[in-house]
């Protein structure tokens, strides 16, 4: 087949505008972005109290990143605090958001805080369990 020099919109009947808009309506996720890329994002984000990042303590649970226009976030975070009434919640939660938000093609992102399985210092990764004594 020999190229005619039309265009990728052109070829399935779409004007470039429809194309563009198409590209641009954040539909989908691209699929670049994998669970452990947002896992390393969120070691930057630390838990105030203990100056940890909250995946090796063990406080994220699930990372969903959707492809499809048909659900509200792009990313879900499924994450716990170490108690209920943990005074940085809000502060932890907000800092999730942000980080995975930055991420490029991140555009919506849900934060689930959930207590089941509810937290303990077995969450912990090993290594952090020995700094700390446990």
């Amino acid at each position: 087949m020999r190229w005619r020099g039309r265009c990728l919109w052109g070829s399935w009947g779409l004007s470039r505008e429809s194309w563009v808009s198409r590209l641009t309506t954040h539909d989908y996720i691209p699929s670049m972005i994998q669970p452990d890329t947002i896992r390393k994002a969120l070691r930057g984000v630390k838990d105030p109290e203990l100056g940890l990042n909250i995946v090796d303590i063990g406080l994220v649970y699930d990372i969903i990143v959707n492809e499809t226009a048909d659900v509200d976030a792009d990313v879900i975070v499924k994450m716990t605090l170490t108690s209920p009434g943990c005074p940085a919640g809000g502060q932890i939660m907000d800092d999730v958001r942000n980080v995975v938000s930055d991420l490029e093609g991140v555009d919506r992102v849900e934060v689930e805080l959930v207590w089941e399985p509810y937290w303990t210092p077995d969450k912990m990764d090993p290594r952090v369990k020995a700094f700390m004594g446990f």
